[in-house]
């Protein structure tokens, strides 16, 4: 949104001399799954070309899980491996191109974003920026990125993400979304997060044994409470407040939430149930640390063949959209045609990328 010295008009206008102008509306492209990689590791690298078409986005990583020494190995193995590689990054392709780059305070961040737009610019979709505090951090990357892109020529902008990271970060999280119109969504940064906020977990995502709550104690026959008896605990989400927080933030804003890393690479079981949890929420997507975690991704953020087969039904009983009809002994109404439009329209997105989902689904036309 404009600030108090802003004017609304002047929000949508370029930030530099020469620079492509604002999008009115951030595209809605599949990502269900942000494939993270190391641009500087070898065997990562060579792996990529394979992975383009099989993955919604592929991230080349230049910040925390980059060491020191290998920050400019990495900036330039992304330069190399975007130039290398067919079909990945552009408003076209299958597979976008993301990066996430430095934090801001990093002496890193400033070569990053100079050495990338003007080499690769054409075919980065996304910045996804570390640690963000409040919408200045948002500004700073804004002017920077409009000034790279009228020197480079590029004919659309480049969008920005923000990781959502710091206790700061989630109090600003309305502020931040609204910052620029480059901004294409948010992530949940939980093991920072955890730490900036003094939270007592070691883990990154997923749930805790013991953030729960337990079943009432029994009674007797006299109605005497039996506190020491065995009763059920059942485990909670730790994530449950701050994700529906940056949904709802998102959702104000026309932009996109994701949650972020699952660090349990072997429990995959946890993983997926993370991921739907985020899912039903209203996240779009999540990012993905290792291959495995693509395919757990790929399906939990994609809408099964029976709820879309559900939903279609609702769309054609509904007609004009008013009054209400009846399906299967449950009512359906105007907000339950709404529902159903945000799932038939993510099927149709994911089908025109996925052949796969594209026969699920039109399966179920023909049946």
């Amino acid at each position: 949104m404009p600030t108090s010295s802003r004017s609304a008009k002047d929000f949508f206008r370029p930030l530099a001399v020469g620079a492509p102008e604002p999008l009115r509306e951030v595209p809605a492209r599949p990502s269900r799954a942000i494939h993270f990689f190391d641009p500087s590791n070898e065997k990562m690298a060579a792996k990529i070309p394979q992975m383009v078409g099989t993955v919604d986005v592929l991230l080349g990583n230049l910040e925390d899980a980059v060491k020191a020494d290998s920050k400019e190995a990495a900036r330039t193995g992304l330069v190399r491996i975007a130039q290398d590689t067919e079909g990945l990054g552009g408003p076209e392709a299958k597979t976008q191109l993301w990066t996430r780059i430095n934090a801001l305070d990093s002496p890193w961040v400033l070569e990053d974003l100079t050495t990338l737009i003007p080499a690769i610019g054409h075919q980065l979709d996304v910045v996804m920026v570390p640690k963000v505090q409040g919408a200045e951090d948002i500004h700073y990357v804004d002017r920077i990125l409009a000034q790279l892109e009228a020197r480079a020529g590029l004919d659309r902008p480049i969008l920005v993400h923000a990781i959502l990271e710091t206790a700061r970060g989630m109090a600003n999280v309305e502020e931040i979304c609204g910052a620029s119109p480059r901004m294409q969504g948010l992530s949940l940064g939980p093991a920072d997060l955890a730490a900036d906020r003094r939270m007592k977990t070691t883990r990154v995502g997923g749930g805790h044994p013991g953030y729960l709550v337990r079943q009432d104690p029994p009674r007797d026959d006299l109605g005497v409470t039996h506190v020491d008896a065995e009763r059920r605990t059942f485990q909670q989400d730790l994530w449950h407040y701050t994700i529906a927080r940056m949904v709802d933030a998102c959702a104000m804003h026309g932009i996109y939430p994701y949650y972020g890393p699952f660090g349990d690479i072997a429990d995959t079981v946890a993983c997926e149930d993370q991921f739907r949890n985020a899912f039903l929420l209203g996240c779009v997507g999540t990012w993905s640390l290792h291959p495995k975690q693509i395919a757990i991704a790929n399906r939990v953020f994609s809408p099964s063949v029976e709820d879309i087969a559900h939903a279609r039904r609702v769309v054609a009983a509904m007609g004009d959209g008013t009054g209400a009809v009846m399906l299967d002994g449950k009512m359906e109404d105007d907000a339950s045609l709404k529902q159903c439009l945000v799932m038939v329209e993510l099927a149709e997105q994911l089908a025109a990328i996925d052949p796969e989902l594209a026969r699920a689904y039109a399966a179920i036309e023909e049946a």
